[in-house]
């Protein structure tokens, strides 16, 4: 009887060389591989290197981005986030551990959103219309503003607390719009346009349009890609500046604005300069102007005294132009007073109509809270059954709307205003 072949001898590796043999393996098989999962365990080290795992419902791989791809994000990464990433798998020897380095993140779903942003991007800006030199200055002082953003967004709140704190005395035409959702589109469109119409008029002094909302994820952000948004946005005919989403954010309507800022706040500073900073420059001004004044009068002062001494003694004459000198220098200090008073009293009538305006504004909004509320309280189902209704139910529970639903003989409940009542049916008759 023949023996049996005994199995081979398997080879011999040492540990190194088998996570590189593993390694190759994988660089050779899966690399670069793109996966969809949900983070766990986020953390970023003091080196700037991110380590995190994926996971879903049937495994769990451990991921490791280094400091270079994570400076490329454009958000930051939270547990429970739905990501999709690009990178190559590999072994990390000094555990012997599976792991993916990851080269690209993004949220997951974003992938056809953000391509369809750079499409519309690439055949926007080829029409012309990001193009820098269309774009316009914003006026060093403006007359007032516009406004568009949703009445119920914190970004209103954020441009009106720094109006107020800069440029108090400036009035804002507020211009309210959906922000968010598939009608945010047509609802900004209508409020620029109404906003194009009063800076041409001339009714209302309109110099610049600020186009506002606060962050959210591309979907949140997604009405400001519109195509007919960036195009309305262009025919302005004053300045708009567009401050929407966070610093990172970029949407279409930040490149056809005239110009970006990073957020509701910041483009309330861009078309405000403070109010000291006008008032040091008026008070520079009158500094100048008083010094140039003083330097005329020493100017002239020195001719006389040069020309009486050519005279000799005709002390009467200089006596009258050094008084002469002198009226004209009290009636330039005199006209320059009245110029600083009447610019002050200006500031303060324009901070009160500001102040004037923002009160009206919330009084009617509260007014029609009020409304709101009354109109509530005289729908509630209390109210119905103080005015002598009742509510039928059945054993069930049920409130009954039809004899339809009721049988002769069935029990019934009967809810009034102040209490509840037992009946039984003793007759069912329809109306119909």
């Amino acid at each position: 009887m023949l023996a049996e072949n005994p199995l081979p001898t398997p080879r011999i590796w040492e540990v190194g060389a088998l996570c590189r043999a593993v390694a190759d393996a994988l660089q050779a098989r899966f690399n670069p591989v793109a996966v969809r999962g949900e983070i766990t365990g986020f953390s970023r080290a003091a080196s700037g290197h991110c380590y995190f795992s994926l996971k879903d419902g049937q495994g769990q791989m451990r991921c490791a981005m280094f400091r270079r791809a994570a400076e490329a994000l454009d958000f930051v990464p939270r547990d429970g986030e739905l990501v999709e990433v690009q990178g190559r798998l590999g072994v990390y020897e000094a555990r012997g551990d599976l792991q993916l380095v990851v080269e690209q993140l993004r949220r997951a779903g974003q992938g056809a959103l953000f391509e369809q942003f750079l499409r519309l991007k690439a055949r926007l800006e080829a029409e012309g219309l990001f193009d820098p030199a269309r774009k316009r200055a914003l006026p060093a002082l403006p007359r007032g503003l516009g406004l568009v953003t949703s009445t119920g967004a914190a970004a209103l709140h954020d441009v009106v607390t720094a109006l107020r704190r800069r440029a108090p005395y400036l009035p804002v035409v507020l211009v309210p719009a959906q922000v968010q959702g598939a009608q945010a589109p047509a609802s900004l469109c209508a409020a620029l346009s109404r906003l194009y119409r009063l800076a041409l008029a001339g009714d209302v002094a309109i110099d610049a349009i600020l186009l506002v909302r606060g962050g959210g994820s591309i979907e949140d952000l997604w009405a400001f890609n519109d195509e007919q948004l960036a195009r309305t946005i262009v025919q302005s005919p004053v300045p708009v500046v567009c401050g929407v989403g966070h610093e990172t954010d970029f949407t279409i309507a930040d490149f056809c604005a005239d110009l970006r800022a990073p957020t509701p706040t910041a483009a309330a500073e861009l078309v405000a300069q403070p109010r000291a900073v006008w008032l040091g420059a008026l008070d520079l001004v009158a500094e100048r102007l008083q010094d140039g004044v003083q330097r005329q009068i020493d100017l002239r002062s020195q001719r006389l005294d040069h020309l009486a001494l050519r005279l000799g003694r005709p002390s009467g004459v200089a006596a009258r132009e050094q008084q002469r000198l002198s009226v004209l220098q009290g009636r330039m200090r005199h006209v320059l007073l009245l110029k600083l008073q009447h610019f002050t009293q200006s500031q303060q009538a324009l901070e009160a109509k500001f102040t004037q305006t923002l009160q009206q504004h919330l009084a009617a909004q509260g007014e029609r809270l009020e409304r709101c509320t009354l109109r509530l309280e005289l729908l509630a189902p209390q109210r119905v059954l103080e005015r002598g209704y009742a509510i039928l139910h059945n054993a069930q529970g049920h409130a009954l709307t039809s004899v339809q639903h009721i049988r002769q003989g069935e029990a019934l409940q009967a809810q009034l205003a102040d209490g509840r009542l037992e009946a039984q049916v003793q007759a069912v008759q329809s109306s119909v």
